[in-house]
């Protein structure tokens, strides 16, 4: 499962790099990580039906955590993919 997940990320990014066409870009890490956890995050409330004490559980952090987390990304904004 994990490999799938890798494999779909690894494709992304080679795909975005492509598209850049020779185009200079900066702080992939940072968007890329901020694109994965807004995902994940979305993906498990969802799942979860908005219980915080489940999708706390499920991505193996503390209550507490995950409410950061998600107040974080209700006050950021979506990071651009291009």
């Amino acid at each position: 499962m994990s490999n799938d997940i890798a494999e779909c990320v690894r494709r992304v990014l080679e795909d975005y790099l492509r598209d850049l066409d020779g185009q200079a870009s900066h702080a992939i890490y940072g968007m890329v990580m901020d694109c994965a956890e807004r995902s994940m995050l979305e993906v498990i409330m969802k799942h979860t039906h908005g219980n915080q004490t489940a999708a706390a559980d499920m991505l193996g952090i503390s209550r507490n955590m995950l409410r950061r987390k998600l107040t974080r990304m209700v006050t950021k904004p979506t990071p651009p993919l291009d």
